[in-house]
């Protein structure tokens, strides 16, 4: 089947994707009004930005390969959201999954692999990694009743403290103090276990992460819209009450995509690592996690918006960089228009429903 015909192109008629542009649109106003407030020039802070995030073939890979991770965190907001479960654990996922992709790389026998088994052994190691440490969520919530939301972000600030412990003793991951301007993180892992560049122009560093993610997201869209298993998670999430009588396994079945949405954290912190950083720092998962939720809350419940959404804040990102350091305009900003996303977002959810209620 056509991959872009698995992503189901028919999420553009749904007028919540429209919401979501709108939101888009407006906040990206009201970040224009804040640069103009911080005194910078506005077509200086839009050059700068332009030429951060598409200005050259490495800008545009660079973005790219950004959006790649908050791809990943997106889909497993989708397919959690699917089951009415809400993952907020992105973070902490990505960063155990780069913990254990930055362990076997450099001390797994990773690098003494052919390829391309060399860099597909660490992406496992994260891929379980990120699973497991969804699936603690999964069984608390379906054994006690823990709201997931809940759990998923303490889990992920549990795990980003531990990518802190990791980097800073050597008897884990830290590489060794020569002197005590040594940085507390891990040695660069071999180049045998990095994702291999799709192309040999290093002005143009696509990996061979984004061919990964995107087999992935035509697959998750296909099983979520066209199998029997993503109808069995519809029906568990529009009413768990009624799946449970007609048959189905609830408690197993919301441990598996708490699983299914950590292993695909997990995996983003494997390309993290692989695909770009290179060696495990302190700020490893970089907020990763928490753009990651965003995408997955502009799509709407729709794969083909998750990669819609991830290119734009994929692209932000690098855009937001290059505007602090050409134009002096606060990198933050980024974050000040996704927070406004977030609010325009919730607004409008919340208008809908109530437009809903009257109507009936």
């Amino acid at each position: 089947m056509n991959a872009v015909a698995a992503l189901d192109l028919r999420f553009l008629q749904r007028p919540a994707v429209w919401v979501s542009v709108a939101a888009v649109f407006v906040a990206v106003l009201f970040g224009m009004v804040l640069v103009v407030a911080t005194g910078a020039s506005v077509p200086k802070a839009l050059a700068a930005f332009a030429d951060g995030a598409w200005g050259s073939p490495y800008a545009v890979a660079a973005s790219i390969n950004r959006t790649l991770a908050l791809a990943l965190v997106g889909i497993g907001f989708v397919i959690a959201q699917r089951a009415n479960l809400t993952n907020v654990g992105g973070e902490g996922q990505i960063a155990v999954g780069g913990i254990a992709a930055t362990a076997v790389s450099l001390y797994g026998g990773a690098a003494s692999l052919p390829l391309p088994l060399s860099f597909l052994w660490p992406m496992l190691a994260a891929v379980l990694a990120g699973g497991l440490w969804g699936a603690i969520a999964g069984v608390l919530k379906a054994r006690v009743g823990t709201n997931e939301v809940i759990s998923t972000l303490l889990l992920s600030f549990v795990a980003v403290w531990m990518v802190y412990g990791a980097v800073q003793s050597e008897s884990l991951l830290r590489q060794p103090m020569t002197n005590t301007a040594t940085l507390p993180e891990s040695q660069e892992i071999p180049d045998a276990t990095k994702l291999p560049l799709l192309s040999a122009d290093a002005d143009t560093p696509l990996n061979a992460g984004l061919p990964i993610a995107l087999l992935l997201a035509a697959v998750v869209a296909v099983a979520l819209d066209r199998t029997v298993w993503g109808l069995r998670l519809r029906a568990i999430g529009l009413n768990p009450v009624a799946a449970r009588r007609a048959g189905l396994r609830i408690a197993p079945t919301i441990v598996l995509v708490l699983f299914l949405a950590g292993a695909l954290g997990g995996l983003a912190g494997a390309f993290m690592l692989q695909g770009d950083q290179g060696s495990l720092k302190a700020r490893f998962s970089s907020g990763y996690g928490f753009d990651g939720l965003v995408v997955g809350l502009l799509a709407r419940g729709s794969i083909a918006g998750v990669v819609a959404a991830a290119l734009l804040f994929g692209f932000l990102r690098s855009g937001g960089i290059s505007m602090e350091m050409q134009a002096g305009v606060p990198s933050a900003l980024v974050l000040v228009i996704q927070g406004v996303i977030i609010l325009l977002l919730a607004g409008a959810a919340f208008w809908i429903d109530r437009h809903k209620e009257a109507e009936r």
